[in-house]
């Protein structure tokens, strides 16, 4: 079945190859580059900076690190050295270990004395049900490398409060920026042609790149009456009882010359203004439109997706719940052979204004001994947390606010001159933050509380 995107296609529901998530959240768990182009992967054996540490005695002793996966664990892998104290499940993982097992054997490698604690989930509520457990476990160190789209981006949704929940009770909450700084735009609602968005060039945003798989969600946050001049003398819709129906995403295939209706979002359960679309695609030229009042209502909308880059994109304002959250530690990814920030790496400013990013580190790591690169933000989390076990092995007393102040004030710029939304305060710096920690133990000085 062909139609025009540009008149209300009347469609049957049956009609759409749509598919849906049984939970409401989705990992950014790897951004692979090609494996023939890919440079050997780094352990944290070969990594000069970590190995020097260990060889000084930092090994993360007497540090209690958390790691919160949608993913299980793998308990008895070799790569997590036997450092498992416990693990709990909060839900069903369906028996998928590779994340989850992934995430802690980058924290194992950086710190390889530290004890684990290990908890999977696979929705909002097991999410703040594991953080809970992990702060009634008195962890000093919480790494979560998962990411909720569609969430509100100024720390306060219900992941974002769950993280700064545990950063005020004395617990270390470090979280990856997210991977889509490609396949991100925001904009108002200010600009329409027959009931449809109308991007930077058109009302059609072209995916970019080869995909069978495509996740987008979409969400928008209500404009007030006269807080944009685009809303002045349009007609108002003002009741968002409908939980998610206001806008609405559609996919379309295009052979450039007829085009075919492949999929439409639906609400996300529970979460209000907020669209997911979810499906498989065939090969061929594919784009999405943003369906909408047939006037403009200076809503803002947010577009989301992990699996594809967008024609008209915009890197800022992409990170993602929870390293939104105030107090906890946003890590964006870097890469050390390119020496460059990895262009996926989401980039700040949160919603509210706040940088966004605090520090990268370095992803591609070979953490379980498989060959492979594990790439993006999900694997410089747990890298920054198990360098954070090195400095609370160097220096116990420091509060979590303390420990992010160091490694921010250590790092290494790596962007533009300063600080940044891309770079933040810049490339973790592990030796550096170590031996300023152990300075500070040695002076008593709490000078970051």
């Amino acid at each position: 079945m062909f139609s025009d995107p540009k008149s209300r296609p009347a469609l049957l529901v049956g009609c759409l190859t749509v598919l849906s998530l049984t939970v409401a959240i989705s990992v950014l768990a790897i951004t692979t580059a090609p494996t023939q182009q890919s440079p050997p992967a780094t352990t944290a054996s070969t990594d000069p900076a970590i190995a020097s540490l260990h060889e000084r005695g930092y090994n993360g002793s007497n540090v209690t690190v958390g790691v919160v996966d949608v993913t299980g664990f793998d308990t008895d892998h070799p790569a997590l050295n036997g450092q498992v104290a416990a693990t709990r499940t909060f839900g069903s993982n369906n028996g998928d270990v590779t994340h989850g097992t992934a995430s802690a054997a980058v924290v194992a490698h950086v710190a390889p004395d530290a004890d684990l604690y290990l908890a999977s989930f696979d929705d909002v509520a097991g999410y703040r049900a594991a953080i809970a457990w992990l702060v009634e476990e008195d962890v000093d160190v919480i790494v979560a490398p998962v990411s909720f789209f569609g969430r509100a981006g100024d720390g306060s949704s219900p992941a974002s409060r769950a993280a700064m929940s545990a950063v005020r009770k004395d617990t270390v909450f470090v979280a990856p920026a997210g991977n889509v700084a490609r396949g991100h735009w925001s904009g108002r609602y200010d600009r329409t042609r027959n009931e449809l968005l109308h991007f930077e060039g058109g009302t059609r945003n072209f995916l970019q790149g080869d995909t069978r798989s495509v996740r987008v969600w979409l969400s928008w946050d209500k404009s007030r009456d006269g807080d944009n001049d685009a809303t002045r003398g349009a007609t108002r819709i003002t009741d968002d009882t409908e939980s998610g129906g206001r806008y609405v995403l559609e996919l379309y295939r295009t052979d450039g010359r007829q085009t075919e209706l492949v999929a439409r979002s639906s609400p996300v359960e529970g979460v209000s203004r907020t669209q997911r679309l979810v499906t498989r695609v065939d090969p061929g030229q594919h784009f999405l439109v943003v369906r909408g009042p047939s006037e403009a209502t200076g809503d803002r909308l947010t577009i989301v997706s992990p699996t594809t880059h967008l024609q008209y994109g915009d890197s800022k304002g992409s990170v993602v719940a929870p390293a939104t959250a105030r107090g906890v530690i946003s890590v964006g990814a870097y890469d050390r052979n390119a020496r460059r920030i990895e262009p996926f790496s989401a980039r700040g400013p949160t919603e509210d204004g706040r940088l966004g990013i605090d520090i990268v580190a370095p992803d591609r790591m070979s953490a379980i001994r498989t060959g492979e690169s594990f790439v993006g933000t999900s694997a410089a989390a747990p890298y920054a947390a198990g360098v954070a076990a090195l400095v609370l092995d160097a220096h116990p007393e420091l509060s979590p606010r303390a420990v992010e102040a160091l490694l921010e004030t250590t790092a290494t710029d790596v962007g533009p001159d300063g600080v940044d939304h891309a770079g933040g305060h810049g490339l973790i710096a592990p030796v550096r933050a170590v031996s300023t920690a152990t300075n500070e133990s040695s002076n008593t000085r709490l000078s970051y509380r």
